[in-house]
């Protein structure tokens, strides 16, 4: 143990030497290095030892690189004990080793001898740890994972709510046989419960706006989730600089939640960029905010963008909290905007307005409000090739009001990257057209993403069906209807590409009124951060509401996914199964489930 922070401490030291420094002048200072080969190592390569002893070396990558391996100057009065704490800490504690150095080069002759294994595991305690123990009999010892896993068992009771837990870990090494056994004692104790909240550091915003946002409230079971959550909630109001959530008190399992933030002193938020979006192209985009507007964590938001195919402006306003009923806090929001969207064989040309009242919680947001809608369709001669233009839309202006619910409950274990959990999606809106046929229409939308992981592998389904129901036929401009693809519903085409399915290859420019969409996916690991994907999509689009028997495209592709701090890095490539010549290329922050 005592080693191992030594090693620790001289590679943390050793950082700054890997960069290169620059003095006034603008001339890079050259350290000195000696040319080192380690020999004779039998579990490790030689590319692991250099990683853990902060030695210079090419990566496989790195092919315009010489394939000699440098160490400092400066490390090599270390040298000696950081390889002792190296083997030491990987369980060899036999290991002996002779360094040779010269005015160029260092030559490390290493004898790895038999290292320690684990000869017994015995847990006693009255909560599962054993997924948690994951040490195996015959395994070699490793310093660093015997104490990760006492981090995770530590976690996971305080995760359940046993903070009162008693935790005993032991490694009983024998250096002469070898071996170890590991002990493993636990009481859970009893259940923790949050205490009561307070609040400090608010000055311009209500208490009951940063209470809205907290998930550790008094009387639920004690969580660290719950605590992150209460944090990333609070953060969420982009009000406040800095958020400290204290736990670190106890009565009789009574944890009081002492809660201090920061307001945000430059509260004006400008972003604007440039880049490339799989369904509009090129497109350059740029946001105006202004948080914590005239107090109350309020935000007032500016958004432009154009491209090719799109061009948007949005002006919204959010309120988190309006008034409370009971324990349940209301917000207030509102949207009004202009947008033009080229689709296939029609231009969709709309002003619009939005107000609402929300409520959110941990898992759930609620939704409802009234909107208006100025809808100008023209036809377009811009059909893909190969489409029959004989089906025509309906052209015109189009004045819709409607009231509307959004519901959500997402039980998903990640928002970005999720390997187990649910998420449940429901809309449904009740408009009336202005037209001279004008007639009520109700259209709903139902969205399901189930995801389970078997060790690194995950399997992710995702089934939508939408209905859109009208007293008079065709009534609405035909960008109220359904049209799929894209990134969340069928990966062989662009972004709302597909209109009404006639057939296994063929669709049209027409929107459905009735779409169901199935998607099946496998995600697994493959090296390092980077994973592999394979996923089928199976869309339908029909032109009567409540059509469930229309004709199916189906797609299959492949992926992969790089994970980021952001959440993975997604790139897919999807063909249609009966005509492989039509294919989609999409990428994304984030999954599709």
């Amino acid at each position: 143990m005592f080693r191992k922070i030594i090693l620790i401490a001289i590679l943390l030291g050793s950082t700054p030497l890997w960069a290169s420094l620059f003095g006034d002048d603008e001339k890079e200072i050259v350290i000195s290095t000696h040319i080192i080969h380690i020999s004779g190592e039998e579990y490790f390569t030689e590319s692991d030892m250099y990683d853990a002893l902060g030695i210079e070396h090419k990566n496989f990558f790195q092919f315009w690189k010489d394939d000699l391996s440098r160490i400092h100057d400066k490390l090599l009065p270390t040298l000696s004990a950081s390889l002792r704490a190296f083997y030491d800490s990987e369980g060899f504690y036999d290991a002996t080793y002779t360094i040779k150095e010269t005015n160029t080069t260092v030559t490390v002759e290493v004898t790895e001898n038999e290292p320690v294994k684990v000869s017994d595991i015995n847990i006693s305690s009255d909560y599962d740890i054993s997924s948690l123990v994951t040490f195996e009999k015959g395994e070699i010892f490793q310093a660093k994972k015997f104490i990760s896993i006492k981090g995770h068992i530590i976690a996971s009771l305080l995760k359940n709510g046993y903070c009162s837990y008693e935790l005993d870990s032991k490694a009983y090494v024998d250096l002469e046989k070898h071996s170890v056994d590991l002990h493993y004692s636990v009481k859970k104790g009893g259940v923790c419960t949050f205490g009561n909240v307070t609040i400090n550091g608010n000055k311009s915003i209500d208490e009951d706006v940063i209470r809205s946002r907290v998930r550790a409230a008094a009387g639920e079971r004690f969580s660290t989730e719950l605590v992150k959550d209460t944090s990333d909630a609070i953060y969420g109001l982009r009000s406040f600089d800095s958020v400290l959530i204290g736990v670190d008190r106890k009565f009789y399992n009574v944890i009081p939640v002492d809660i201090t933030v920061k307001e945000m002193e430059k509260p004006y938020h400008f972003e604007a960029g440039a880049g490339f979006d799989t369904y509009v192209g090129p497109r350059v985009h740029s946001s105006l905010a202004k948080h914590n507007f005239l107090g109350d964590a309020q935000e007032l938001k500016l958004q432009l963008a154009w491209s090719k195919l799109e061009q948007l402006a949005v002006l919204s306003f959010y309120r988190p909290v309006l008034f409370k009923i009971s324990d349940y806090y209301i917000g207030i929001g509102g949207r009004i905007g202009y947008s033009n969207l080229e689709f296939d064989g029609f231009q969709e040309e709309k002003t619009f307005m939005r107000a609402y009242l929300d409520y959110q919680s941990e898992r759930t947001k609620l939704r409802a409000g009234w909107a208006f809608e100025n809808i100008n369709i023209t036809a377009l001669d811009n059909l893909r090739p190969g489409e029959d233009p004989k089906f025509a839309v309906n052209e015109g202006t189009f004045l819709l009001t409607y009231p509307y619910v959004d519901f959500t409950y997402d039980a998903r274990n990640s928002k970005l990257n999720p390997t187990s959990g649910y998420y449940i999606h429901a809309y449904g809106e009740l408009g009336l057209s202005d037209a001279e046929d004008g007639s009520v229409y109700y259209k709903t939308l139902l969205e399901g993403r189930f995801i389970h992981s078997f060790g690194n592998l995950t399997l992710a389904a995702v089934g939508i069906v939408g209905v859109v129901d009208e007293e008079s036929e065709k009534s609405l401009p035909e960008s109220k209807y359904f049209f799929a693809g894209g990134s969340f519903s069928n990966r062989a085409y662009g972004f709302r590409e597909l209109g009404v399915i006639l057939s296994p290859t063929e669709d049209s420019i027409n929107g459905a009124s009735t779409w169901a969409n199935l998607s099946l996916e496998a995600d697994y690991p493959v090296w390092g951060d980077l994973y592999g994907a394979v996923f089928t999509d199976n869309t339908m689009l029909t032109d009567t509401a409540y059509d469930f028997k229309g004709e199916v495209i189906t797609s299959a592709g492949v992926g992969v996914r790089y994970m980021t701090p952001i959440g993975p890095f997604k790139l897919d490539v999807g063909m249609n199964v009966a005509d492989p010549s039509q294919y989609g290329i999409s990428f994304q922050i984030g999954q599709s489930f």
